[in-house]
């Protein structure tokens, strides 16, 4: 493969994701915002209609509050921390996912590959079995082709819309 090819292949794949991201936002009830932040705190993904791509079909994917990602994605990193942290004192293995009920709202934190993450915002009455599958559908689909070369990529991506 030559550098323009591996490339597009990348580009193909972030809009991929791009496109799970928006699906989870569309038709799972209770979502307000998700966020998908690297293992150093870098957003790289989120459902914030400034960060939205082209879906696999090439159509505009857009989704979410405007803003909303950003405030979730270190929220996400500080939470993946802490909780990798409490997990490590109480020698309790690796994190998995981190549920965190409000009163006006859910958080959900979901580990997916090399220490990134998976956060997502819902509404107090959301239906946090359906939330976690289909987090761990998103999580699935997106851990194996989350590679380090696609990270770079989305941060670039990100980068270039703020």
């Amino acid at each position: 493969m030559n550098a323009s090819t591996t490339a597009d292949t990348r580009r193909s794949e972030a809009d991929n994701l791009r496109w799970l991201l928006a699906n989870l936002v569309e038709e799972v009830p209770g979502i307000r915002s998700v966020a998908v932040v690297s293992s150093d705190g870098l957003l790289l993904l989120s459902s914030d209609p400034a960060q939205s791509g082209a879906g696999p079909d090439g159509a505009r994917v857009v989704a979410g509050p405007r803003g909303s990602s950003a405030d979730l994605a270190t929220i996400v990193s500080g939470l993946g921390s802490l909780t990798t942290g409490a997990a490590g004192l109480m020698d309790g293995g690796g994190v998995t996912q981190t549920m965190v009920a409000m009163e006006g709202g859910a958080l959900f934190v979901m580990s997916i590959s090399d220490g990134s993450l998976l956060g997502v915002y819902a509404t107090p009455d959301c239906d946090m079995n359906v939330i976690g599958y289909h987090m761990a559908l998103f999580v699935g689909r997106a851990g194996h082709v989350l590679t380090p070369e696609l990270r770079t990529e989305l941060r670039k991506t990100m980068e270039l819309d703020q």
